[in-house]
């Protein structure tokens, strides 16, 4: 059995460029569901039916819930406002009916009411944090409210610094910019490809200020491409890989350009190599991801940064590429990128060491005590921290 959908009630105010109906009809296809049906009469017998009201914003999480459990009428807010139902195809009619201004009291025999806390956990592994799902009116009052709140929920919780504090604001307005003119993710992500390629052949010429200056474009870009392929529910496997392929692939031959850069213009080393620098940022970066890799696809099914508040933390500073870029940028400001460069090295270093002291408890405690939890999922008990107020919100 298949189920369709059949939106009731559209809103005529449109959230980051799309109107209520293209952005359910985007996150139902990104759920499986490719069939709307718009007279409920040709809908087939034989096929359950979604029916959500179009004037609502549903969390994503929501709605694959709602496909997830059969038979049941979604209600939200304090007054129990019923806005959405899975339901057999011989109670659609009258289940839509329900919708468009029945009371719960009059709810369909048969059919049990939820809400979204019901059909979804507040945790979210991929975005590293924990957010309550929620359905929302669309009105034009609450118009920008809503814009922000689905920003807010396309940043991870758990990031570097700079991602963290520095672009969220810039980062909104370009994002603004880029849906309602059209502009897609990947075409953001073909131009931080095109930077990272300018940043790299700056400081291979020893130009290190105008490197940075692209380099920090090019990061900034970085932010952009996802939060607007999630507001605008555009994001794609292709895209996905388009801008991971990016992240991980230029942070070590930054480091290498530099020092190159570096010798092209006659500075030192501070006594290592280029050699020695090429192979230390190398083997370091390379190792740090794989320590990465092997916790969340080994050890434990989410990240490492995750898995308790200790890690979290370290995620702020740890040696990508954001917090490694401040390293550079304040050695040429002292007028010393040769001491930039050697900070990024070690710390890099330190950093991989660090994961790998936590690859290893992590195994450990996984052999004696079981698997692994992340920090998040405690709940209540982890709501007084500062972690919790920095990441899981």
């Amino acid at each position: 059995m298949t189920i369709q959908a059949h939106l009731i009630a559209e809103s005529e105010v449109t959230l980051w460029g799309l109107s209520s109906r293209e952005r359910l009809r985007r996150m139902l296809t990104r759920a499986g569901i490719t069939e709307l049906v718009d007279d409920l009469e040709c809908a087939r017998t034989e096929d359950a039916v979604l029916l959500i009201r179009g004037d609502w914003l549903y969390d994503a999480r929501v709605l694959k819930g709602l496909i997830d459990t059969p038979s049941v009428v979604l209600a939200t807010g304090d007054e129990r406002t019923a806005v959405a139902a899975n339901v057999p195809r011989s109670k659609a009619v009258e289940t839509r009916n329900y919708l468009q201004g029945k009371t719960v009291a009059d709810l369909p025999d048969g059919l049990n009411t939820v809400d979204p806390k019901t059909v979804v956990p507040a945790e979210q592994t991929t975005l590293l944090k924990r957010a309550d799902p929620y359905v929302l009116p669309i009105t034009r009052a609450n118009r920008g409210e809503l814009e922000k709140r689905l920003f807010d929920g396309s940043y991870k919780g758990i990031t570097d610094l700079v991602t963290k504090w520095a672009w969220p604001i810039p980062a909104r307005w370009v994002t603004h910019v880029c849906a309602v003119a059209g502009i897609s993710p990947n075409q953001v992500t073909g131009m931080s490809w095109l930077l990272a390629l300018v940043a790299t052949y700056l400081f291979f010429q020893g130009h290190f200020a105008w490197g940075l200056m692209v380099g920090w474009i090019m990061t900034f870009l970085d932010t952009v491409d996802g939060k607007l392929a999630r507001v605008t529910v555009s994001y794609t496997q292709f895209g996905n890989l388009f801008d991971h392929v990016l992240d991980l692939l230029h942070p070590p031959f930054w480091y290498l350009a530099w020092a190159m850069g570096l010798t092209h213009s006659g500075m030192e080393l501070l006594g290592f190599s280029l050699t020695a620098t090429a192979w230390l940022v190398f083997t370091g970066y390379i190792l740090g991801r794989v320590a990465e890799g092997l916790f969340s696809g080994v050890i434990a099914n989410f990240s490492i940064f995750a898995w308790r508040a200790i890690d979290s933390y370290s995620r702020l500073v740890t040696a990508r590429r954001n917090p490694c870029l401040i390293m550079l940028t304040v050695g040429v400001l002292a007028g010393r990128a040769d001491a930039g460069l050697l900070a990024v090295v070690l710390w890099t270093l330190i950093s991989t060491v660090f994961l790998w002291l936590r690859v290893g408890t992590a195994w450990y405690e996984k052999v004696k005590l079981g698997p692994l939890e992340p920090w998040i999922s405690a709940g209540d008990a982890c709501k007084t921290s500062l972690a919790y107020r920095w990441f899981a919100r």
